[in-house]
């Protein structure tokens, strides 16, 4: 590698928010001056300078934007990641989610798992792009096979919880390991829970129909649920009925069941259950259950 292409990947491995050891005003005067001549290495550093105040400058978002743009433009993937988050958090430019997802869109595509996560973030959310369970579950996974703790997380949770992809304890304890061991606090929380949630769970799906309809009928939120699901699906004992189902599945939700509140915003946004499809329902259910209502 040529001594000239080794300064810049060195630049390049410092850390976003970091105070890098490499402060000298020189060396900030050849970014610039690499960067006015069109290096694109040279027009990511220069850009997050503006935008984070390195070298010992103010911080400058906007200056910083337009030469995230520049080598973004020009195909640097990391720019591409930056600018995106920028352009979703408003940093420097308006904020424009549709535009965050297209810069996302192209980082991911060329491997940035931090792109990957927050473009499967998008597709999970519909934010900046429309709603897509299959396309969000595939980036989540691109990233968290990459190594990504957010998504390694994120994908636990909804294993855990049964949210988008079946319920799978295992599962989730096999992405959530993952995330934990690269520090993910919330992972290591959630670790422990599922240990209680298995130990609770258990007997209540071993139940006959009996105990459970007894146990539904007295108000307890799980056995609803759990009784929501057999109808749902006509498992165990009982044969499919959708009309019961979303009844029990209502009820448990208005009890407070998460996982109940979860699956009833899916069935209100894509019309299940016999239900039509209702996207202020939805929002009204996903929001509950992540604790905005």
């Amino acid at each position: 590698m040529k001594p000239r292409h080794l300064f810049w990947f060195g630049l390049l491995l410092l850390p976003l928010g970091g105070q890098a050891a490499v402060q000298q005003p020189l060396e900030l005067a050849m970014i610039a001056h690499e960067a006015k001549d069109g290096n694109v290495s040279a027009e990511l550093l220069y850009g997050l300078a503006f935008l984070e105040g390195r070298y010992g400058m103010p911080a400058d978002p906007v200056r910083g934007a337009h030469w995230l743009q520049r080598a973004a433009r020009a195909g640097n993937p990391y720019a591409q990641l930056v600018l995106g988050n920028a352009y979703a958090e408003g940093r420097g430019v308006e904020r424009d989610p549709a535009l965050a997802v297209r810069w996302w869109r192209a980082a991911a595509r060329a491997g940035i798992p931090a792109a990957q996560y927050r473009l499967g973030k998008a597709f999970l959310d519909g934010r900046g792009v429309g709603h897509d369970d299959r396309r969000a579950i595939d980036w989540l996974k691109k990233a968290a096979d990459s190594g990504n703790a957010k998504a390694q997380y994120l994908i636990g949770k909804m294993y855990h919880q049964g949210y988008v992809v079946a319920q799978d304890q295992q599962l989730a304890r096999d992405w959530l390991s993952r995330a934990a061991a690269s520090g993910h606090g919330e992972a290591v929380n959630l670790l422990a829970v599922i240990d209680a949630f298995v130990k609770t769970a258990m007997p209540v799906s071993q139940e006959s129909y009996d105990h459970l309809k007894a146990a539904a009928d007295a108000g307890d939120p799980h056995a609803q649920f759990e009784l929501a699901m057999r109808y749902e699906n006509g498992a165990l004992d009982v044969n499919a009925d959708p009309h019961q189902a979303f009844n029990w599945l209502s009820q448990a939700a208005r009890n407070g069941n998460l996982l109940a509140m979860k699956h009833l915003a899916k069935v209100y946004a894509q019309g299940l259950l016999g239900v039509p499809a209702d996207a202020d329902k939805a929002a009204f259910w996903r929001e509950k259950s992540a604790g905005r209502r």
